[in-house]
């Protein structure tokens, strides 16, 4: 039986479509940071303190190179969204060809290129030699799996755009809870190490990937290509490729000033590395939902963007930053009061100085986690309304700020510093992306959906 659509944003209470759509994609996003979470555990407890910094001395060169897949599947499906919303459903699959074509290219790219410079980049990163071989098979294997990193993005991030989170939520569960047994068999049962972790990663994103693929062809008509529509088209090549770089950029942009954060910190030693990784975990299991609302927002105003709605898209963003807000002023209190207690989930207590260096960690990001309400929410429904390009200049605004404040302060101030380099970052990005948020709304609203090209010969079924 086919799989009926149902996902259009187009009508009806904006807060109500978004959060109805981010809620599967939260549980999806809480799903990983949790998976993330317990390989962490399951690494720092069994390994060890210094196994938990090799998994961790290269978190944000991981976040660089898949943060940039992550964000070019993501610019990919903005255009798929817009012409659903514009039921167009002959562009619709003319783009969805022409991505898994770029893709293909991009994962053979990537993989080539970021397996034989993994030593040279964990040198640059300043790796301690005490855990340079944990950490060098650790982000071998990642990069080795990073076309099915790439295969799930893009399927789950095509499904998002027709209105459908739950169906990618449902296989990242499974995923997840795969992930989960698969570390506990590759680390507890077969001694492979941290190598282990990473192979347990793969072979979980490569399943869920191929979940996706198998369920789109036999139950998502709309989705599924004929042969007719396996054809190379120019406009929809540039299309993608204006969305997906400067998406893909954005993430690896910010990513740069995190790894000079990184670098800056893994010179302070390896308890300074394991607070850190444990602070983080915690850190990114805090901004799910960040992403989460952001994410409902941006398709909401991609679609209706197609559908020529732009008084909606007004709408759906004072709602989701009214959300973004008030959540992260909540969960910043939690981390300021019990972020020390619960980076032991990662941590023995006995590793006091490691718990001491995450507590303050989180203790200062606390006080500003509110802000990041604003900025995701404003920079993706800037991507989600076309104008991706503008919104890399945010992630160059929070290299900089990282990078000045790296390089100023830590040397004199060491991990105090390190506590205070993320929140400069989101605060000058978030001003930019405000305003920058407010021009493109207003240019969006003076524009026709005339503007949108190749006018399709067959409506959508909704």
């Amino acid at each position: 039986m086919e799989k009926t659509i149902k996902g259009s944003m187009t009508e009806g209470a904006p807060l109500t479509l978004i959060l109805r759509f981010a809620v599967p994609l939260l549980l999806g996003n809480l799903l990983q940071q949790l998976y993330n979470m317990i390989d962490a555990a399951i690494v720092g407890r069994i390994l060890g303190a210094d196994a938990l910094a090799g998994v961790g001395a290269s978190s944000s060169v991981q976040f660089l190179v898949l943060g940039f897949c992550m964000g070019i599947c993501a610019g990919f499906s903005i255009p798929v969204a817009k012409y659903f919303g514009a039921r167009q459903e002959q562009r619709l699959k003319v783009c969805i060809f022409n991505s898994y074509l770029l893709t293909g290219v991009l994962a053979l790219v990537l993989t080539v290129s970021t397996s034989l410079l993994c030593r040279n980049i964990l040198d640059m990163m300043s790796t301690p030699e005490r855990i340079y071989q944990d950490a060098y098979s650790y982000l071998l294997i990642i990069f080795l799996g990073i076309p099915f990193i790439l295969l799930y993005n893009l399927l789950a991030g095509i499904m998002r755009a027709v209105g459908d989170s739950k169906t990618p939520f449902i296989f990242l569960a499974v995923s997840t809870f795969l992930n989960i047994f698969l570390d506990f068999l590759l680390i507890a049962v077969i001694p492979l190490g941290c190598a282990g972790a990473a192979l347990a990663t793969v072979i979980a994103q490569a399943a869920s990937g191929i979940a996706c693929f198998i369920f789109i062809q036999k139950k998502y008509a709309l989705l599924r290509l004929s042969k007719a529509d396996c054809a190379v088209n120019g406009y929809a090549l540039r299309e993608l490729f204006i969305m997906g770089i400067p998406m893909g950029l954005q993430y690896s942009i910010t990513a740069i000033g995190c790894m000079v954060m990184q670098a800056a910190n893994n010179g302070l030693g390896s308890v300074c590395i394991s607070g850190f990784t444990a602070a983080s975990k915690l850190k990114q299991l805090a901004m799910c939902p960040f992403d989460a609302v952001a994410t409902g927002v941006s398709v909401f105003s991609s679609q209706n963007l197609g559908a020529g709605k732009t008084d909606r898209i007004r709408k759906g963003i004072l709602d989701g930053v009214a959300v973004g807000a008030a959540y992260g002023a909540a969960i910043g209190a939690v981390l300021i009061f019990f972020g020390r207690t619960m980076s032991m989930m990662f941590v023995s207590a006995s590793e006091t100085e490691v718990l001491d260096a995450s507590g303050e960690y989180l203790f200062c990001a606390g006080f500003f986690f509110w802000i990041l309400g604003i900025l995701n929410t404003t920079r993706m429904t800037i991507q989600g309304l076309g104008y991706s390009a503008a919104a890399v200049l945010s992630g160059v605004i929070e290299m900089i700020a990282r990078i000045a404040v790296s390089r100023a302060f830590v040397p004199q101030y060491g991990f105090k510093a390190i506590c205070f380099v993320d929140q400069c970052a989101w605060a000058a990005a978030a001003v930019y992306c405000s305003v920058l948020c407010v021009i493109c709304v207003k240019l969006v609203t003076k524009k026709s959906l005339a503007s949108i090209k190749l006018p399709c010969t067959e409506k959508l079924s909704v």
